[in-house]
């Protein structure tokens, strides 16, 4: 006799309870991909993080019907960084009663190993916002300038990465690089910059380097959210031209910066170009969360985190002038600009074969400390 695979019974009830799901899924899921991208990202977000968040792969099973989570990276990238920023940086503004200063400032301080001892006002009272207290100054002779080196630390931070510039890629972290040409942007003309291209090649890189012999070099520091959020100037050198890119604003933590390839050239940044007595020399600083605002001392036209941008876009803006043929001269240690709670610094310049470094990786290192010399 045939067997008959229909079911019966209880089987039939558990039958229908497992089947009537998996069409309703299918059902549904039909209908998220008729929706357009921007709809489909926010239908599918909740969901993609219940799936990373919740334990015992609970949520697998959707899998088997259709449906795909956004990768983590992806999802990240998906957060409203620059809003949350925006955010935070009102509510940084907000001015703080006397009572509660210093409990709040006190709690930041424990948590992020912040030395008071340093600070040009220690009264915790004397900060009205958080604002104030992220962008506080320092005691003169906190910070001594080393004379003995030709590149100084410009800011507080940890080493992630340092070295000369190889096949036009840059290393944010070990083992994990982005293109040179991505992050400064094209090559800004000759007669801008005063420099003269000696080298027949190319390439951006060799674009860049003005001098016969020469290397391109490359400084990448992180500012923990406890730095001194101040930066300075790194040499003496002139600075010739800003190119403001607007773009996301994800963490620049060295963790986030593994995970995620090229995350200098999607975030936010101001690069400052010039040169120094050795060639090309250039000071970027990257935004990142809840660091929407990069100040600039002497560029007063520069406005970052606006609430629209261009995907990709940039802008320039030229010191050299009719009446100023010279640029912005900045003297090693003066006051550049500011981050508000912490960012990234990157250096990149032109200097002789000879040029050393004395760091080690992953070291913290103070504003006014010997990054290299000849």
């Amino acid at each position: 006799m045939c067997q008959s695979n229909t079911l019966q019974g209880p089987d039939l009830h558990a039958g229908k309870w497992l089947q009537f799901p998996q069409l309703a899924l299918r059902r549904r899921l039909g209908q998220l991909s008729c929706m357009s991208k921007p709809a489909l990202k926010l239908r599918s977000w909740p969901l993609t993080i219940l799936y990373y968040l919740l334990p015992f792969g609970a949520l697998k099973p959707l899998t088997r019907v259709g449906w795909r989570p956004m990768s983590r990276v992806a999802l990240y990238k998906s957060v409203p960084t620059r809003l949350l920023s925006r955010a935070w940086g009102r509510l940084n503004q907000v001015e703080l009663p006397t009572w509660l200063r210093k409990p709040v400032y006190s709690l930041y301080i424990w948590t992020f190993g912040v030395n008071m001892k340093e600070a040009a006002v220690e009264d915790l009272h004397h900060y009205r916002n958080l604002s104030e207290f992220f962008r506080r100054k320092l005691k003169p002779q906190a910070r001594p300038v080393c004379c003995l080196h030709s590149v100084i630390s410009p800011s507080d931070g940890k080493i992630l990465n340092f070295g000369q510039v190889k096949n036009c890629e840059v290393e944010q972290v070990k083992g994990v690089t982005y293109s040179l040409e991505s992050f400064l942007g094209p090559q800004i003309s000759p007669e801008d910059l005063q420099f003269s291209q000696t080298s027949s090649c190319n390439s951006f890189q060799n674009q860049l380097v003005t001098k016969e012999g020469n290397e391109l070099y490359h400084c990448v520091i992180y500012l923990a959210p406890g730095d001194y959020h101040c930066f300075h100037s790194p040499t003496d050198w002139r600075v010739s031209h800003r190119r403001h890119f607007p773009g996301s604003l994800m963490s620049v933590n060295p963790g986030v910066a593994r995970w995620i390839k090229e995350l200098f050239c999607h975030n936010e940044r101001v690069v400052l170009t010039g040169d120094w007595k050795h060639g090309f020399f250039s000071l970027t600083a990257v935004g990142a969360t809840n660091v929407g605002s990069i100040r600039i001392y002497f560029d007063q036209d520069l406005h970052t985190n606006s609430p629209r941008y261009s995907k990709g876009s940039y802008n320039d803006f030229s010191f050299i002038t009719n009446n100023n043929k010279e640029g912005i001269p900045m003297r090693k240690g003066e006051h550049l600009g500011e981050f508000n709670l912490g960012s990234t610094i990157v250096l990149i310049f032109e200097a002789p074969k000879d040029f050393k470094f004395h760091l080690k990786p992953g070291q913290k290192i103070r504003f006014g400390e010997a990054l290299g010399s000849l």
